[in-house]
């Protein structure tokens, strides 16, 4: 089977020109080697994906040819417990950090902008 078809049908990627794009640019290592979207993938090789700021290392564990429910996506690989952990803490990493317009609870009123300006004019 296609690498590019496994990531797919794995749920890696939304769509398989995203997977061969991904793959192209080295962000998908099979045995830790860059190889190319046509690349035969069997049950027992090692993967590295990269999905944005997220890694995975998994081992393919059976080959589909459909995209299924999540639940069959993930019965495709085997994630090593390495992996798991860093991703579980970068995630958790993510949470505290806050980010700056969550704190924005809606749009500034006239009243707002007012005293915004007040406070620019220093009056």
């Amino acid at each position: 089977m296609r690498l590019d078809k496994w990531l797919w049908a794995a749920r890696f990627y939304k769509t398989r020109s995203l997977a061969q794009q991904a793959i192209e640019a080295g962000r998908v290592r099979l045995g830790g080697e860059r190889v190319k979207p046509s690349r035969e993938v069997r049950p027992g090789d090692l993967l590295a994906i990269r999905v944005q700021e997220l890694e995975w290392e998994v081992s393919v564990r059976r080959l589909s040819e459909r995209r299924g429910p999540a639940a069959e996506a993930r019965a495709l690989y085997e994630e090593s417990a390495q992996s798991r952990q860093r991703r579980e803490t970068l995630l958790a990493e993510r949470k505290l950090m806050v980010e700056p317009a969550r704190a924005l609870q809606r749009r500034p009123t006239k009243r707002d902008r007012h005293s915004l300006e007040r406070l620019r004019r220093g009056s």
